[in-house]
């Protein structure tokens, strides 16, 4: 039966979102379920071929979809996040690059028995992970926080850097390959990467000063940054043979690291046209890999696995960390996390079509190759990941932090509180003047929509197991209570009560929802922001036989909100009701109190401190 293009077309779209459905359901990097759906509706069912659908567009639209992913990546790449994440990742980003390109070129060399060109742009392609699959891996497996860290910034850091790596290999090859004598090619390659530099760091000045001076209107801002960067890509391409990837990956860093420019909205529709184009590269990508491409790499492939899983990354690993205070466990897990991502596929089926077209043999290898080493990788170690975890106990206790949505002067107080008891907290906010202040009181910080791309791939959760909602902001709340009820569960997103009486009748809030009202007690936001602008003050108080509960309110009254409690065996729990059943010694209270008189303040703090109780304000 023929099957019309736009149903093919739509077809492509439905199966990345049920493939990415399915990941999240499953919790597993949607690489894996892309790229089996890819294969299941190409060369198994033989259901979409894209040479058939798209014809001579295939491979331009593939490239200018590279082009955009690669903008995206290196407009995370900020230069003093590079400094400021250690010297493990420091070191890991050049020595891990150099290892596994160097290894990865042998391997395939001589494994394979590739030409040089192109084994050498395998190990380029090798280098790079990249948060898409990082980050939902370590979401399922919670190693120790400095571990993620590594991790997650390693794989930021490496998406951008690995894609610049490949294609200044390819523009080697290329400009190679076009000459006939060495300074011939030397000059072509030097040409592509200066027009990459110039015009890469050109064009970003420019749009960053269009954004910074605010001469695009603020609906252009997504739109025409788009827009422009592919027309550089473009215009780049024209100047000299393949530089517009280099292009535009410049121009992303530099418009990362200028001051005052506003990226975060255009990382954000970046982020969300990413994952279109993601998952319907990797479904239309996985449908042209060919079986036959696959049985003719042989055994040499295992080889090639082989020295990629087992080799190479352990020696960047233990290399890197020499002199660190990383342990033998540590290095024993971080030479285990290594899955390839979508950077490795793309670049990998652009670059072989380019090389085939001008005439290298080999070089459709490349795409079959660079797919197992990515399904090998994410398959195995996304299953295995967490018993070696375990096994190596490496793995973070119990996740009995708090992520508070919202970081105005109550949601403050309350982290600053949680943090004195040596509670794992964060806050996040939109508005950048309470995470200004936030930050002033030396409290752990995310600016952004906690349920946004960006937050999945740089919110560190490491140690965070529940959410409290804390904000005035109705649909963000709303927005951040399903998020993370999917993320943490039912029982750990605990939400005030919305104090609009008349907005079940009128909206039927969903039952999910309403599960999650009642935090401290039924109390509204408002109320709670009143209460602080009147001068309550959240203090941690201490059980004790000299100073019982009921010692406790005889001080506070019932003016005093009961917040969290703490058993004996350190377990903390937020109030859902005026108090537990049961309160005794051993017990700590963390509490919103009244402001009281200087004198009688005075007072009832030394029969307080009497009576051997232990309170102190956040």
């Amino acid at each position: 039966m023929t099957v019309s293009t736009v149903l093919l077309l739509a077809s492509i779209g439905v199966i990345s979102l049920f493939c990415q459905w399915l990941a999240w359901r499953v919790r597993v990097p949607a690489i894996l379920f892309l790229l089996g759906g890819g294969i299941v509706a190409g060369p198994v069912t033989g259901f979409l071929d894209p040479e058939a659908v798209f014809g001579d567009l295939l491979f331009p639209l593939i490239s200018l979809a590279v082009a955009v992913i690669l903008f995206e990546g290196s407009l995370t790449l900020k230069f003093r996040d590079i400094k400021g994440h250690g010297r493990m990742v420091r070191r890991l980003i050049p020595v891990g690059s150099i290892v596994t390109c160097t290894l990865g070129t042998l391997a395939a060399h001589w494994a394979l028995g590739l030409s040089w060109e192109i084994a050498l742009l395998f190990g380029a392609i090798a280098v790079v992970t990249g948060p898409t699959v990082i980050a939902p891996l370590l979401r399922s497996v919670r190693p120790a926080s400095r571990l993620a860290n590594i991790l997650r910034w390693e794989s930021i850091i490496i998406d951008p850097v690995g894609a610049l790596l490949a294609v200044l290999v390819f523009e080697g090859i290329v400009s190679w390959g076009q000459g006939n004598v060495f300074e011939h090619s030397l000059y072509i390659f030097a040409t592509t990467i200066f027009t990459g530099l110039l015009l890469g760091a050109g064009a970003g000045w420019l749009n960053g000063i269009a954004l910074r001076k605010h001469l695009v209107p603020q609906y252009l801002h997504n739109a025409g940054t788009l827009t422009f960067m592919l027309g550089v890509y473009a215009l780049s391409n024209e100047v000299a043979h393949e530089s517009g990837l280099l292009t535009v990956t410049v121009m992303g860093m530099w418009m990362a690291n200028m001051k005052q420019v506003p990226i975060e909205n255009i990382l954000e529709f970046k982020e969300s046209l990413s994952v279109l184009l993601i998952s319907a590269l990797f479904i239309i990508l996985a449908a042209r890999v060919e079986f036959t491409a696959i049985a003719e790499l042989g055994w040499g492939l295992a080889g090639v696995l082989g020295v990629l899983i087992f080799l190479a990354r352990p020696a960047s690993i233990f290399l890197s960390g020499i002199g660190t205070s990383l342990t033998w466990r540590d290095k024993l897990f971080l030479s285990w996390i290594a899955p390839r991502g979508i950077v490795a596929a793309a670049v990998s089926a652009l670059f072989a079509f380019q090389l085939e077209k001008i005439g290298y043999e080999g070089a459709s290898v490349l795409v079959p190759l660079v797919f197992i080493v990515i399904i090998t990788t994410v398959t195995l170690q996304s299953l295995t990941a967490r018993p070696i975890a375990r096994l190596l106990k490496v793995m973070e206790p119990a996740n009995y932090g708090f992520l508070i949505l919202g970081a105005n002067p109550v949601a403050r107080q309350i982290g600053a509180a949680l943090k004195k008891l040596d509670v794992p907290v964060m806050l996040t906010d939109t508005n950048w003047e309470n995470i200004r202040q936030a930050r002033m009181e030396n409290l752990t910080v995310y600016f952004g929509n906690p349920t946004s791309q960006h937050a999945s791939t740089h919110l560190d959760l490491t140690g965070v197991g529940n959410l409290l909602v804390i904000s005035p902001y109705k649909h963000l709340n709303t927005l951040a209570t399903y998020h993370f009820l999917d993320w943490f569960g039912s029982g750990n997103v605990y939400s005030l009560f919305d104090g609009d009486q008349d907005q079940k009748a009128r909206y039927q809030t969903a039952g999910k929802i309403q599960e999650t009202r009642g935090l401290f007690g039924d109390t509204s936001y408002p109320q709670l922001a009143s209460l602080v602008s009147q001068g309550y003050t959240v203090k941690t108080t201490q059980i004790s036989d000299a100073f019982s509960y009921g010692d406790f309110r005889e001080i506070y009254g019932q003016k005093a909100k009961l917040l969290f409690t703490v058993d004996p065996r350190g377990h903390i729990e937020a109030v859902r009701s005026p108090a537990p059943a049961k309160i005794e010694k051993g017990w700590t209270l963390v509490s919103l109190v009244p402001p009281q008189p200087a004198k009688e303040r005075t007072e009832k703090a030394q029969d307080e401190a009497g009576k051997g109780s232990r309170s102190a304000p956040a």
